[in-house]
């Protein structure tokens, strides 16, 4: 049995260096909680990004993946099988699509995407051969792959890995003029947007900007693409926070949630007239679709459905951040509370390259909740959405004290 610092010593030597996790080794996970490897209890209040809106290990999911398991696990796209058609019917008609693309991480949806307008902008658009450009928001954050990086304007992504993807191009997050301007260039096959900025610390959009970006892409023939990743299935507070505006995307990404935090699933959805731009052999992936992926990706959106997650989400979403406001508002500690559904995050009244947040996130995994900075002087709050109202309340107490340890 190994200490939680003897865990992180064995990671240190033997693990490449692409990571810096809070210090905390967590062994076992239900519901909103995680234990560490030495028994203690925290609220999980990051949900691995967002991959486990549903809790962890649900039920309901764990039978899924468990049973399947051990009937059928892969096949590869070489042969059909018998649960990727369900599960094609099933999540199409849920987000009302014609055609779904199963691929298994985030970051392959986004590329898939990438992709797909492309070919739709040579086939459809009579764009000029290699000539597309897809446009995409400052602050946005969709991998780590060289076509992720490369529509980056974060240095710590991009430096150092050049050259970079041609026909990228950036403009800034939350502004319509700016996006009417790219999309009036004829060679404009896409705008890839994420509906709220996750990784660039829960930004919000004004109202009304993502049914101005839908009308503004219809109006150009330019494909709406949006990165629901981190924000779909249920955990803004709607099944997609595009829902909120009339803005359905032309192409949908999705991943994260989509399998629960059981195993790697994305999926990215448009009409045929998009879909069938792609032909055999020209994308795919050994494991996208696989049985096992599809049972539980099926079972996890389920959960969501069943258990009224979205709902949840909203209401508590609200809750929390009226409690926050109401009782850290007036600390000069905190800059501001903002977020969507149970997608918020705390800016802290400090640099970016200042400790501050790093230590209130220690601090708090001390006093049993664990969240983790991003860009330095922001603290994302993402509970699994299966949390209820008392726990809620629990851990807001646990975050106001933790703050104001700090104010003082």
């Amino acid at each position: 049995m190994y200490t939680s610092q003897e865990m992180i010593e064995i990671e240190e030597k033997y693990g490449a260096h692409n990571y810096h996790p809070l210090p905390v080794v967590l062994s076992k996970g239900e519901g909103v909680h995680v234990w560490d490897i030495e028994g203690k209890q925290y609220f999980d209040f990051l949900s691995a990004y967002s991959a486990v809106n549903q809790g962890h290990c649900h039920p309901k999911i764990i039978k899924a993946l468990t049973d399947q398991a051990t009937t059928l696990t892969l096949t590869s796209r070489a042969f059909h099988n018998d649960i990727l058609g369900q599960y094609e019917k099933f999540i199409t008609d849920l987000f009302g699509y014609d055609k779904v693309l199963p691929m298994n991480t985030g970051v392959e949806g986004g590329e898939t995407a990438n992709k797909l307008a492309r070919k739709w902008g040579y086939m459809k658009k009579d764009i000029a051969d290699n000539k597309a450009r897809i446009i995409f928001a400052k602050g946005n954050f969709w991998g780590r792959t060289l076509a992720a990086i490369s529509s980056s304007d974060d240095p710590t992504s991009y430096e150092g890995f050049g050259p970079y993807m041609p026909g990228y191009d950036l403009i800034p997050y939350n502004n319509l003029e700016a996006l009417e301007t790219e999309l009036r260039d004829p060679n404009v096959c896409a705008f890839m947007v994420e509906p709220i900025q996750g990784e660039a610390g829960v930004v919000v959009p004004d109202k009304g900007y993502l049914a101005g970006v839908r009308a503004l892409c219809t109006k150009y023939n330019v494909l709406f693409i949006a990165d629901e990743v981190q924000t779909g299935i249920a955990r803004t507070g709607k099944m997609l926070a595009c829902d909120f505006e009339d803005a359905r995307p032309d192409i949908l990404i999705l991943g994260k949630a989509l399998s629960g935090g059981v195993l790697p699933v994305s999926a990215v959805l448009a009409d045929d007239e998009i879909m069938l731009c792609i032909k055999p052999g020209e994308h795919g992936s050994t494991f996208g679709g696989n049985p096992l992926a599809c049972k539980v990706a099926q079972a996890a959106l389920e959960v969501v459905v069943d258990e009224k997650l979205a709902h949840n989400a909203e209401v508590l979403g609200q809750l929390f951040r009226d409690e926050l406001n109401q009782r850290l508002g007036h600390l000069n500690i905190v800059n501001l509370i903002r977020g969507k559904g149970l997608l918020n995050a705390i800016v802290i009244n400090d640099s970016e390259d200042s400790s501050t947040a790093w230590d209130m996130c220690m601090a708090l995994r001390d006093n049993g909740l664990l969240a983790k900075p991003t860009h330095g002087n922001i603290i994302r709050f993402a509970p699994p959405l299966v949390i209820t109202k008392e726990e809620l309340l629990e851990c807001v107490g646990i975050i106001e004290n933790t703050l104001v340890s700090f104010e003082k």
